[in-house]
């Protein structure tokens, strides 16, 4: 026993000499790597030439490597979307080799997020990879996009997504579907948040914002490099950019509690796993509780968003994310008038005496969500000039419950509708993106070459129950309620929809930005679709006979094919500071049914021809857009007037207008978002009881939207701060035809905040609808008069 114990005390003594000995004869390489504005690049691979040590830079740009012998090194930068950097660094014993490396001006930030703190215009988030599918600086990009960053998120207090999309000029008061689905506006066209880091992400329940780096509106049709999966609307898409895990250790957890029993928990957590930090975890949680500000109603909520990276080799980088979610909760007020009669009429929602805080229904009527989006990205840096990007996408949504609506019977009445059981979506996205940066005769050119393959398949099983009471809603009796045993017990005399659908997309697209000059640039796109409608397969029958087309009749498996185009140029006026720009965008949607004579119709199609000024000035003080938009709509599907049973498909409509969204910095602490958008939309060709008339549901004509905030610099208070600002709106139509018109009113809605921002904690406080206005969404549902809410942020 004592010459084992001697023994191990030997080797003990031993070892530590020997330690000692190595760290006394090595040295260390140490350095930080910036964007050509100085601020951080997180998350760079660095590696040592001919060894296998590699490791990642942190929020700071920070890398380091340790006990590293003496001796002559190579170190290897490689950036996503730029070409890759050696630099020779000389190892001395006892001593730090530093080895710094700024990206050069050509360059713009690829996979990483910059953290941008002080004085900077900190709302002005710009610089994406998503919106071209390809590195571009926010004056090179031909086409428009707005970004709310987390910084602004953050600082208004913003928990879902209808909150963080008042900062979008145009968005307009956000439509809520019955399973907390969420719909916005977009020049004139309903559109939504369906794009997940610029894959398809969509999903027909509640999205928590929880995990979100932040959200980028992506303005005209944008179906060249995004295709029908993603593209929401003629009017453009959202993109969801979800946070990424960080080399680094750390994170927040929160709490908010405000009006109508709200609570709200949250954390984020970020940590390296592995030595070399080059394998990185986050995971981004949240659970709300909340009931309606009306009579009844309610929504629970709990979200896990894990996201995990691992740079496999300095070249090979893969990353997973995953967003899971359920709720459960009462359908939102949706209130259709009464359509019916001859009378010539015009109403107005804030006049007709629709009781603003009663929803007709109750809380034992609830539906149920489950949300699981999966979310795969393979990045390998095939040479300095090409990489490879392969992504995959998986989203499935399920809703069982009852889903509910208002339907008018007079303009004094109302009669429930209830929709009960099970209703599925799962949508796959597999992309495969080669992106190049190269020249040709001394013209630079990135180029973006990809395929893509999108299923959607659907599944139904409910019954939607129409024979339920009238009632007045001037005058409902105390007795009234629709409850859930009534409505179990009139199923079986309820419409049956009892099926399975799906369809398939096979994409090839290429685009190329071609710089003629330094500071003249083109940018060309293509893209091709064919779309194979599987057709509907009825599960009671077990006939596969289609479904039912734009006509009304049964329409089988068909297939489409859809050529789009994307044109734009930029001219820099000022180098990297102002630039003129113009675009050609094109659009289309499948549409099924057939022509009286039994031929197939066509995808429809949208052309955007736009124009205008991108800024970014004052050393980043001063950063905005201002331009002017013209999307005309053809193949519109419209009533055939010699056959009441079919449809013709000559229907055309108009949507032009003009925006501004800026975002200002003028002095130290002082931040500011402004955005303006005019939208004249209206139906040029269509049936006569609404041609020439602007289409429902496409919003108010004028919109503003700003939000002003100054944090004390420095002082004792420093980190105290206000924050005010607002949106409004002219008034819009429910309905608009010759015959009947339902007017949404104006509104403006104001908001406040003070905030003490701490680098450990955060406080915050917030007054939404300070003036308690009565505003109604396109859908007629109620929103919330004024709401307070208080949050508290413990960092780590």
């Amino acid at each position: 026993m004592i010459k084992r114990l001697f023994s191990l005390i030997v080797l003990f003594i031993s070892l530590s000499f020997s330690v000692t000995a190595f760290a006394q004869t090595s040295g260390k390489i140490a350095g930080t790597v910036t964007m050509v504005d100085g601020s951080p690049l997180t998350s760079t691979p660095v590696s040592i030439v001919g060894t296998s040590r590699s490791t990642l830079t942190d929020e700071n740009g920070n890398y380091a490597f340790n006990n590293v012998a003496p001796g002559n090194y190579t170190l290897k930068i490689q950036v996503f979307g730029a070409p890759e950097k050696d630099l020779q660094v000389q190892v001395v014993a006892d001593q730090t080799a530093t080895a710094n490396y700024q990206l050069p001006a050509e360059n713009v930030r690829a996979l990483q997020e910059v953290t941008v703190s002080g004085s900077t215009n900190k709302f002005a988030k710009k610089e994406s990879i998503y919106i071209a599918r390809m590195p571009l600086k926010f004056v090179e990009n031909p086409q428009v996009y707005n970004s709310v960053p987390k910084e602004l998120i953050q600082e208004q207090m913003a928990t879902d997504l209808a909150s963080i999309a008042k900062n979008v000029p145009g968005a307009g008061i956000p439509t809520i579907a019955n399973q907390g689905r969420v719909t916005f506006l977009s020049r004139g066209f309903e559109t939504e948040p369906n794009a997940r880091n610029g894959v398809a992400g969509a999903a027909f329940s509640s999205i928590d914002p929880a995990n979100l780096e932040r959200v980028e509106a992506i303005k005209g049709p944008s179906s060249t490099l995004f295709g029908t999966s993603i593209s929401s609307s003629y009017g453009g898409l959202y993109n969801r950019v979800t946070k990424k895990p960080y080399n680094g250790v750390g994170g927040e957890v929160g709490y908010t509690g405000g009006s109508w029993n709200y609570n709200r928990l949250m954390a984020d957590v970020n940590a390296p796993i592995n030595a070399e930090k080059t394998a990185l975890f986050r995971l981004n949680t949240a659970t709300t509780f909340q009931k309606s500000f009306q009579d009844l109603g309610f929504t629970n909520n709990i979200s896990f968003m894990p996201s995990f990276s691992y740079q496999v080799t300095d070249r090979l980088s893969l990353l997973l994310d995953v967003e899971f979610g359920q709720e459960k909760g009462t359908s939102v007020v949706r209130f259709n008038p009464f359509t019916g009669g001859t009378k010539v009429r015009t109403l107005n929602i804030e006049t007709m005496g629709f009781p603003y805080k009663k929803t007709f229904l109750s809380n034992d009527l609830p539906y149920s969500t489950q949300m699981l989006n999966i979310f795969g990205q393979i990045n390998y840096k095939i040479s300095s000039q090409w990489t490879s990007q392969t992504v995959f996408s998986r989203a499935r949504s399920t809703i069982n419950g009852y889903i509910t609506a208002l339907n008018g019977r007079t303009d004094t009445s109302l009669r429930a509708q209830v929709i009960a059981g099970n209703t599925s979506f799962i949508a796959t996205d597999l992309q495969q993106n080669f992106m190049g940066d190269f020249k040709i005769a001394n013209h630079r050119n990135r180029v973006v070459l990809g395929l893509d393959y999108y299923n959607n398949s659907n599944s139904f099983d409910r019954v939607t129950v129409n024979n339920l009471p009238t009632v007045s809603f001037l005058n409902t009796p105390s007795t009234y309620r629709i409850s859930r045993f009534k409505i179990d017990s009139l199923t079986s005399t309820g419409t049956l929809r009892k099926e399975n659908n799906g369809d398939n997309t096979y994409a090839a697209y290429v685009s190329d930005v071609f710089n003629i000059t330094d500071r003249l640039l083109v940018m060309a796109s293509l893209r091709l679709d064919r779309f194979q409608y599987q057709g509907v397969y009825n599960i009671a029958t077990g006939v596969t006979a289609g479904g039912l087309g734009a006509n009304g009749t049964q329409v089988g498996p068909y297939g489409q094919t859809a050529l789009s185009q994307k044109m734009g140029a930029v001219y820099e006026v000022f180098k990297d500071n102002l630039s003129v720009f113009g675009n050609y965008m094109n659009g289309f949607f499948n549409k099924s049914g057939v022509f009286a004579d039994g031929s197939q119709f066509k995808p429809e199609h949208a052309n955007q021809l736009e124009f205008g000024l991108k800024g970014d000035l004052f050393n980043h003080k001063l950063v905005g857009t201002v331009s002017y938009y013209d999307i005309r709509v053809k193949d519109i599907i419209r009533p055939d007037p010699n056959d009441i049973n079919y449809s013709i498909q000559d229907g055309t409509r108009l949507s032009k207008g003009f925006e501004i969204d800026l975002t200002a910095n003028p002095f130290t602490g002082f931040n500011m978002v402004v955005g303006y958008a005019y939208n004249d939309s209206k139906l040029t060709q269509s049936d006569a009881s609404t041609n020439g008339l602007r289409p429902a549901y496409s919003g108010p004509a004028h919109m503003l939207n700003f939000w002003a905030s100054y944090r004390l610099p420095k002082g004792n208070l420093q980190g105290l701060g206000l924050g005010f600002g607002g949106n409004s709106g002219s008034s819009s139509y429910n309905i608009n035809t010759t015959t009947l018109k339902v007017i949404v009113p104006a509104y403006t809605v104001l908001d406040a905040t003070v905030f003490y921002d701490q680098p450990k904690y955060r406080i915050g406080f917030k007054v939404d609808n300070l003036t308690s206005d009565k505003t109604w969404s396109l859908r007629l549902t109620p929103q919330a008069p004024a709401r307070f809410t208080g949050n508290l942020i413990l960092k780590f």
